[in-house]
């Protein structure tokens, strides 16, 4: 369902030999004090971060890279390959729990979580309930980006996706559970609900709207708003963030009626063949220095509270975008794994959506 949330800032190919991912255990022909094997999100990690753990510790990071939980999910499954840890979103945790894919994280081995602020964790107990399973990493909201040079009033709803004015220049994201939630928010249901009824009006309003647009995309919601070619796109808080710095006629706005607030987190896989590596890394991306590091490179927000205070531009380390006062807004949610059968349904629908 979640995109790739990536803002590409450099280029960087990490080359995965077959026998690195599948032939490498507890160390051997790693470096000096083994391996930690990564699967993460595209450009969702400072490549700098990277050398300086494998300096500082003389541990050989091997990385690999997912667009989609859903891209992820099935070879982890599968064990395909022998990754230590990845960094799924929320719902995507919560499967995983359940599917008992997961290692408990032994937090004596991650000092650093001291810096990850109360709220996160407290978030993160909606899909990890006792806080055993993952470290936040990043997290955001989704909102809308306007063109105020394009758009003549102030948006706060959902509902300016559905006004006719803006014909051919609104932007939908390409994603079932992102879709439905805007749909779903706008009717004021739950964007967890698995009732049909609600569903099925969500769909209605979805296909309503489809003539409205101009496109449903993903990463180019944000080369098309900075190029002023559409008026108002539905899109992640860090792309906003990227999107305003390249063309200051944007604005983003959390609707009133509610949004999905996210969390991607890090977990430990359970048959993982390096797992104390591996929360050695986790604690080492917990460091305020290094979050500090990746925000810089993906401008997606950190959990980090002590991390905040480093970054150097103080407009952005106070931006309500990225780090919005959440109790300001209502209705805000977490994505939650509705079970197989309840996935269905929705992808039924959206494929009804989608062939209108």
């Amino acid at each position: 369902m979640k995109t790739m949330k990536k803002i590409t800032v450099y280029l960087i190919t990490f080359i995965l030999t077959a026998s690195a991912l599948t032939g490498c255990g507890n160390g051997e022909a790693a470096g000096e004090n083994g391996q930690v094997i990564v699967y993460n999100w595209g450009e969702y990690m400072d490549p700098e971060v990277i050398e300086l753990f494998e300096e500082e510790t003389g541990i050989e990071v091997i990385y690999d890279e997912y667009e989609t939980n859903e891209i992820m999910y099935p070879k982890v499954e599968a064990g395909a390959a022998q990754y230590d840890m990845v960094c799924p979103s929320d719902y995507m945790i919560q499967k995983m729990i359940e599917n008992d894919l997961l290692a408990e994280i032994n937090f004596d081995n991650i000092p650093n979580l001291k810096y990850i602020g109360e709220e996160y964790m407290k978030q993160s107990r909606e899909f990890d309930p006792e806080n055993k399973y993952s470290v936040p990493y990043l997290f955001g909201t989704v909102g809308i980006l306007y063109n105020k040079s394009m758009v003549d009033e102030p948006i706060d709803s959902w509902n300016v996706l559905w006004d006719e004015k803006y014909a051919d220049n609104i932007l939908m994201q390409d994603s079932v559970r992102d879709a439905f939630m805007v749909a779903l928010k706008k009717l004021g249901y739950s964007m967890n609900t698995t009732d049909k009824k609600e569903l099925e009006e969500a769909r209605d309003a979805l296909i309503e709207q489809k003539p409205l647009t101009q496109a449903y995309v993903i990463d180019q919601v944000r080369d098309k708003m900075i190029q002023n070619e559409a008026a108002i796109g539905v899109i992640y808080s860090g792309e906003a963030i990227f999107c305003q710095r390249e063309n200051p006629d944007l604005e983003y706005v959390i609707p009133k009626e509610g949004t999905n607030v996210w969390i991607d987190s890090w977990c430990i896989l359970k048959n993982a063949p390096n797992k104390e590596n591996a929360e050695k890394f986790i604690d080492f991306l917990c460091r305020p220095e290094i979050a500090a590091m990746n925000f810089d490179y993906i401008t997606y927000s950190i959990p980090n509270e002590e991390g905040r205070k480093l970054i150097e531009d103080e407009e952005i380390r106070n931006s309500e975008i990225a780090f919005p006062d959440l109790s300001k807004y209502s209705n805000l949610e977490t994505f939650q794994y509705l079970g197989d059968e309840e996935e269905a349904v929705y992808n039924e629908l959206w494929k009804e959506v989608k062939s209108e």
